[in-house]
């Protein structure tokens, strides 16, 4: 039970309560037990005792501290084992004996506790151990007090600042200047110190807070600047300050159906447009999380419409029907998926590519207008489907369809004819290739891709 001030009260304890002395005999939930110093016992509430005025807690013994097993672990085994070596020696030094002789075993002279006192035996092992007497006795106290764990050397544990000595105020300027640099161009090191001079000077005044060598003021900025790409790219250390501050947590589900990720991208492959023109096609598909299943997927020009966002939930949640050249392999019928109980329950399964049919419980989109559109949320309320929305700037809340875009790319798109690739020419533009497919084209290619990994990955 927790007394005020932070002191812990436990049975034992003396307390100073009513004008008198008490001690506490026993704690029963918010109850107290105490018996004054002539031997009247009473029991008081807790909120009472530590509320009167004059109650203190005046005798009781420090808590038991307990030794930094897991700590050990992490320490060089040289350190482990002259720490073990030392406990040798100090329990030889209190006791006579090391740890772990033999039962009979007979102490040294020099360590027999009967006919030496405590310094005695502490000097011998000082001379035995080539050592100060001041040595063996600090090593006895720190045994005592914190176990192995006083006996390892406090330089393998100690901690460091990465700024080393420099001024609090100091650090927290530079940290202020450099948090600026974030939305501004790129600059040197020099510029950052002046600018830091210039406001400790404006908060403190001048010469108040101790300035560091030059050498030493780069070294605390090139410490407080790691990993900001301060004096890198700018595009860079601005995606960077972008990223969200809390911890990033990898997002599960456990069935299919659970989270489902809906997103769009340009495809790096030139197509050819009703209109005759040539652009590349935008591509917008959903991937299930707990399976990795590309549920559905839809290729529109340039330019992707709500209701084409909402055509692809309408697509998830029917069968994929086979198309004429398929081959008969992406039949659901030639995968494992349970064909026989599948067709009881849908009559559309019988022609059915293998595509598992996911009804989404839950879609992840982002702040794109195709998304957030009165068209595509209504069309999810009526399926029953709930909407979450991806934080602003942030692709980790989605980051399964972001990876599934580059997988695409990387697997699909640069094995066909048209592929722009990255190739740029001195003006930064790509170089676009011929468009040689349509739309529909495409759009089948894609499918029939799309199942065949699936089947792949099931057979396998």
């Amino acid at each position: 039970m927790t007394a005020g001030g932070g002191s812990v009260l436990r049975p034992g304890d003396w307390v100073s309560f009513d004008g008198g002395e008490h001690q506490v005999v026993a704690l029963a939930g918010t109850a107290v037990r105490l018996r004054s110093a002539g031997g009247a016992e009473s029991v008081v509430l807790a909120s009472y005792l530590m509320a009167a005025p004059d109650f203190a807690v005046t005798g009781a013994e420090p808590l038991p501290v307990m030794e930094p097993f897991g700590l050990l672990e992490t320490l060089p085994e040289s350190a482990r084992a002259a720490a073990v070596q030392w406990q040798r020696h100090v329990v030889e030094v209190e006791t006579g004996l090391p740890p772990g002789a033999e039962p009979g075993t007979v102490a040294r002279s020099e360590y027999d506790p009967i006919s030496r006192t405590v310094v005695e035996r502490a000097q011998a092992k000082a001379d035995e151990l080539g050592v100060s007497l001041r040595t063996v006795m600090d090593k006895r106290s720190r045994y005592a007090r914190q176990g192995l764990w006083g006996l390892v050397d406090q330089r393998l544990v100690r901690l460091r600042e990465a700024t080393g000595r420099a001024d609090a105020r100091l650090v927290a300027a530079v940290r202020q200047v450099l948090d600026d640099q974030t939305q501004v161009s790129t600059g040197t090191r020099s510029r950052v110190i002046r600018r830091v001079v210039k406001l400790v000077e404006d908060a403190h005044g001048e010469g108040v807070v101790p300035l560091p060598s030059r050498n030493t003021f780069y070294r605390l900025i090139d410490a407080l600047s790691t990993g900001r790409h301060t004096f890198g790219s700018a595009v860079t250390r601005r995606q960077k300050a972008n990223r969200p501050t809390g911890p990033f947590t990898p997002t599960f589900a456990d069935r299919p159906g659970e989270q489902v990720q809906i997103d769009s991208t340009l495809l790096d492959v030139m197509v050819v447009l009703d209109s005759g023109v040539t652009a590349r096609a935008d591509l917008t598909i959903a991937v299930d999380v707990a399976t990795r299943t590309i549920c559905a997927a839809v290729l529109r020009p340039v330019g992707t419409k709500a209701v084409d966002a909402s055509l692809l939930l309408a697509r998830m949640v029917v069968p994929e029907p086979m198309r004429p050249g398929w081959s008969a392999r992406l039949r659901i019928a030639s995968s494992r998926m349970p064909h026989r109980q599948l067709l009881g329950i849908d009559a559309r399964m019988e022609q059915a590519a293998a595509k598992p049919v996911i009804v989404p419980d839950t879609v992840v989109i982002d702040g794109g207008k195709v998304f957030i559109s009165d068209t595509f949320i209504r069309a999810c309320e009526r399926l029953g489907i709930s909407v979450q929305r991806a934080r602003p700037r942030t692709p980790t809340d989605k980051a399964i369809v972001e990876a599934t875009f580059s997988a695409i790319n990387t697997l699909f798109c640069q094995h066909l004819a048209g592929y722009t690739g990255r190739d740029v020419t001195r003006r930064g533009e790509r170089v676009e290739q011929a468009a040689v497919w349509t739309i529909p084209e495409l759009q089948e290619l894609l499918e029939e891709w799309l199942l065949a990994g699936f089947t792949d990955r099931r057979s396998s």
